[in-house]
């Protein structure tokens, strides 16, 4: 369903501001709708700054390779807002048809009676009637903003509070320090419910283990309770329980070993996943669109010089920066190419801290406008604000235009690696160009 459709430009007028964390309007919609998020699946709630998305998909992966029907939330979408909703069926879960989609909206719509609402609550409260009164074994619910006040805590028990990596992103809403986003997301620790945690810098660990305490919730936090390391190609995975030895995830980027270990803690801790080959599947067989996905074909590649590689990545805080320069910087060591970034980034994020990690390793910068958003910082100053660190770049119209700009002056050997990256909704955009959306 593209973001246009009639009936999601009605439900994004109910609210003026896009962002206002509160949980009243929602409890109130859910009470008319009869109360949806009391009769769902078992849920698994997953909260962080990076690595949400993927451990989502390895925790679907591993259940559906187990044979248990999954539904899955996540935002924001990349192409359509279908994406952001997958129902279980016993072929695995697809996202949401068109018919069914808007079935689910009209009727949260006509239940909400105009009353003011912000878009993500209302439609997790269609999704949420959608995951009540479709049959499944499992629901993985990942957070929109934040943890307290998010639209999703309003699941009173999960079988698993899961909390990926803290780091600094939305600091107008979740606060100016670690310790205080990380009582943002610690807010969906609920009672007697087991606590999975990646490994998390002091500040941050302090407070989850505080807010674990409280809640008298069992913490699993990795590097203490859990580990997994990288040895020869595999993972090693060790907790109480003992060793599991694992194949290497299928998702690019040494982050991805803690993403698979939080997802392998998860089912273990929760005892709802505990086949080694099922676990096995999840690591190697999940699938996360636009975090360091390779384009191999399509609309836009076709723009980039013969031979080159492109590839996308959606990440836009420090901590992500971080993650993907690493990620660049191994495939460097395995086959050496130049390395250009053509990126676009939204107003509300810290663009400095992001392009800090690509010193030294990228050899230029080509800044675009993030379409279709408002809140794109300008192209020109983006290039200055990527020119106070020790990059060069320059403003262009385009990702067509960067990559046409390569293919014309390219007179060296080898070809070069393209990273198109900054902005979820720049991916998206490029995606939808390329013609190869999310499926």
């Amino acid at each position: 369903m593209d973001a246009n459709s009639p009936i999601l430009e009605r439900v994004a007028a109910l609210h003026p501001k896009r962002i206002d964390l509160s949980l009243g309007r929602l409890e109130r919609l859910l009470d008319a709708l009869g109360n949806p998020e009391a009769r769902l699946p078992p849920v698994i709630h997953v909260a962080g700054t990076n690595g949400k998305g993927s451990v989502t998909a390895m925790l679907r992966a591993m259940a559906e390779a187990d044979g248990k029907r999954t539904h899955v939330y996540t935002s924001p979408h990349l192409v359509t807002f279908n994406e952001r909703i997958r129902l279980a069926d016993d072929a695995g879960g697809n996202y949401v048809s068109d018919e069914v989609l808007t079935a689910a909206l009209q009727t949260v719509e006509e239940a909400n009676a105009g009353h003011e609402i912000t878009f993500f609550e209302i439609t997790t409260a269609a999704a949420f009637l959608l995951f009540a009164d479709t049959p499944a074994d499992l629901l993985v619910l990942e957070t929109g903003l934040g943890g307290r006040l998010d639209a999703t805590n309003l699941v009173e028990r999960p079988i698993a509070s899961v909390i990926t990596t803290i780091g600094f992103d939305h600091m107008g809403f979740l606060g100016q320090s670690l310790g205080e986003i990380a009582a943002e997301k610690a807010g969906i620790i609920k009672p007697g419910v087991p606590v999975i945690s990646a490994p998390q810098k002091d500040e941050v660990v302090a407070v989850i283990e505080r807010h674990a305490v409280r809640a008298r919730s069992r913490l699993q936090l990795g590097g203490t309770d859990w580990t997994v390391v990288q040895e020869s190609g595999r993972l090693v995975y060790q907790d109480e329980d003992g060793l599991i030895d694992l194949p290497a995830p299928r998702l690019p980027g040494r982050h991805q070993a803690t993403n698979a270990g939080v997802a392998v803690a998860t089912m273990r801790a929760t005892g709802f996943v505990t086949d080694p080959a099922a676990l096995e599947a999840g690591v190697v067989g999940a699938n996360w669109p636009g975090r360091l996905q390779r384009l191999t074909k399509g609309r836009i590649v076709e723009f980039a010089p013969s031979e080159a590689e492109v590839w996308l990545d959606g990440g836009h805080n420090a901590d992500a920066g971080e993650a993907v320069a690493t990620a660049m910087a191994d495939l460097e060591d395995r086959v050496s190419r130049p390395l250009f970034l053509i990126a676009g980034m939204l107003s509300t994020k810290e663009p400095a801290s992001y392009f800090r990690s690509f010193e030294g390793l990228a050899r230029h910068v080509f800044t675009v406008r993030v379409p279709g958003s408002e809140a794109s910082i300008d192209p020109a100053a983006l290039a200055r604000i990527v020119e106070n660190g020790e990059l060069s770049a320059e403003p262009v119209a385009s990702v067509k235009t960067a990559l046409k700009l390569l293919s014309e002056n390219w007179r060296f050997e080898p070809p070069p690696r393209i990273l198109i990256c900054g902005s979820l909704y720049l991916v998206g955009d490029v995606l939808a160009q390329n013609g190869t959306p999310p499926t």
